[in-house]
C-alpha cells in the first residue's frame, strides 16, 4: 500500500478531482487547504526576501491506494495540475505499513 500526498494550486482542484475519479479502483481521496512556500530563486535580492515570505495557498491531496495504482494516479495529477508556472506543486509517495477500517475491523489492502 502507498500514501500519495500532492500539493497543487487551488484553481486546479476541480480538474484534478474529475480526472482522478476516472481511475478505476481509486479508493477515494481527502483534501486539505494548506499554505506554504518553497525554495526562493537565487537571483532574488536578499532585501526582498522578507517581502516574499508570504505563504501561498495550496491544496493537499491525500490518497491511500494499492501499489499498482500509484503510477496511474501520479501521472493523472502531474498532467492535470500542470500550469507551466513556478510553484505548480509537488507529489510525494510513501509506503504504508497497514490500514484499519474502524467500522468493520478490516486490515491491510481490504481496509482501503
Amino acid at each position: 500500500m502507498k500514501e500519495i500526498k500532492a500539493y497543487i494550486k487551488p484553481h486546479k482542484l476541480s480538474a484534478v478531482t474529475l480526472a482522478l475519479q476516472k481511475i478505476e479502483g481509486l479508493p477515494g481521496m481527502s483534501i486539505i487547504e494548506v499554505k506554504g512556500f518553497g525554495r526562493r530563486d537565487k537571483k532574488t535580492p536578499h532585501h526582498l526576501i522578507d517581502d516574499l515570505m508570504d505563504f501561498a495557498p495550496y491544496i493537499k491531496i491525500e490518497i491511500y491506494c494499492r501499489d499498482e495504482l500509484v503510477d496511474k494516479i501520479i501521472s493523472v495529477i502531474e498532467k492535470t495540475a500542470y500550469t507551466g508556472l513556478r510553484g505548480d506543486g509537488k507529489i510525494y509517495v510513501s509506503s504504508v505499513e497497514t490500514a484499519i477500517r474502524i467500522g468493520t475491523g478490516e486490515r491491510g489492502e481490504e481496509a482501503i
